[in-house]
């Protein structure tokens, strides 16, 4: 039975579709491979240059176009054989210089330009293995059918007669039962290519699964807690509203009852003030855990926040897309510490809050014309920022302060994603 299936692979690899989307695979390959080819040349030059400082800016142009031009080889990749890799991480940095800085130290950005400069010599013997095995074989293939009618052609094979072009004939079967093996093993050398340099390691792949896990999980307490709200809202606080009401009518019809009912009264006052600060307290938690302005979207909630400011607030709220509930979250409630503390604290008269999109990042930008000097740790006049880092941080992100002595203050909050 083994023998059996063996000999059927063998036979039928020639037109199986694993074959043909290889030649497909191979030749798209090749078109891409040319350019990328020359990038990588490009890479050498530069690097060469660089040893005297003149060639690190086109060395970092070159090594960004590598990251890039690699996605080209992964439509073909994946449309025709089923492989897909990840992108590289967005580069951090602000700024031209920054971000050259940071393309030149990504490991990645390198491995990208040395698949750029192996991928063509490779393309190149794939190609050539396809073009030759197919015609080689299908011209001897055809031998005994040709090589009567036109001799001439017949002449470099040395037939001495026409039963000898079934040799031929037998020489190409072989040749096209073989090169499909040979296709598949370059192939193969592809794939082993792409899993060193474009996809992530395993470190990589496994901090990527931990970041995924951690998303999903904050996703999931993100919508316990709208739940929780909602419960809190539609049951808790009507229970406590109703209660209120009940307690309201029961004091007014103490004026039916005759004798005294002071003690009564009190004890209905008391239990009416106490259902009032509770539902104060409800209200303050359940802001706390979802604010109902956050319902109408990000700018909205950030637009109400500031009309509500003590102080006059710009806000500019850039963003091609509604960001998740957990980053919408930590942008308000951090938004609103800080216009807090430049209301009490800071001494301020103006405000600017914006909301942009860098690089796969959001970013608040919070800056006060204050008297400056905010920590972001925990300080003794309560003008600490700790708690806002730790959120931050909690989702994967980062806070920075710059604060010096007679202002102006810039609060930077990044969050991956959005």
């Amino acid at each position: 039975m083994i023998v059996l299936t063996a000999l059927a692979a063998i036979l039928t690899a020639p037109v199986a579709a694993r074959t043909w989307r290889s030649v497909g695979y191979t030749l798209l390959s090749v078109v891409v491979a040319v350019p990328a080819f020359v990038l990588a040349m490009l890479g050498l030059a530069a690097g060469a240059l660089s040893v005297v400082f003149v060639g690190l800016p086109f060395l970092a142009a070159v090594l960004g176009g590598a990251r890039v031009s690699v996605r080209a080889f992964r439509w073909p990749a994946s449309t025709l054989l089923g492989w897909t890799w990840t992108d590289p991480a967005p580069l951090a940095g602000r700024g031209p210089a920054r971000r050259g800085l940071a393309v030149l130290a990504d490991g990645r950005a390198w491995r990208a330009l040395a698949y750029c400069f192996l991928r063509l010599p490779l393309a190149a013997a794939s190609a050539y293995v396809i073009v030759a095995a197919i015609g080689v074989g299908l011209v001897s293939l055809t031998c005994p059918l040709w090589s009567p009618l036109w001799p001439s052609w017949a002449e470099p094979l040395e037939l001495d007669s026409w039963w000898d072009s079934w040799t031929v004939a037998s020489g190409g079967v072989l040749v096209l039962l073989v090169f499909p093996w040979l296709l598949w093993l370059l192939v193969r050398l592809d794939r082993l290519l792409v899993d060193a340099l474009l996809t992530p390691g395993r470190a990589a792949r496994r901090i990527a699964r931990l970041e995924s896990s951690r998303a999903t999980l904050t996703a999931d307490a993100a919508t316990t807690l709208r739940r929780l709200e909602r419960d809190l809202h539609d049951g808790t606080q009507a229970r406590l509203v109703s209660l209120g009401v009940a307690l309201s009518r029961i004091e007014r019809r103490l004026d039916r009852i005759p004798g005294d009912t002071s003690e009564i009264r009190d004890l209905v006052g008391t239990a009416r003030a106490s259902v009032t600060e509770g539902l104060a307290e409800l209200r303050d938690i359940v802001r706390g855990i979802h604010p109902p302005a956050l319902d109408d979207g990000l700018v909205t909630a950030l637009s109400t926040l500031a009309s509500r400011s003590g102080l006059p607030v710009e806000v500019d709220v850039s963003l091609s897309k509604p960001p998740t509930d957990a980053v919408a979250g930590t942008v308000y409630f951090a938004a609103a510490e800080l216009l807090t503390n430049a209301a009490r604290h800071a001494d301020a008269h103006r405000v600017s809050l914006r909301v942009t999109e860098e690089a796969g990042s959001l970013r608040l930008i919070v800056t006060d014309d204050g008297r400056g000097g905010a920590a972001a740790t925990a300080t003794a006049d309560g003008t600490g920022l700790s708690g806002l880092a730790q959120r931050a941080e909690a989702l994967d992100g980062c806070l920075e302060v710059h604060s010096p002595p007679g202002g102006p203050t810039t609060v930077t909050m990044t969050l991956p994603g959005g």
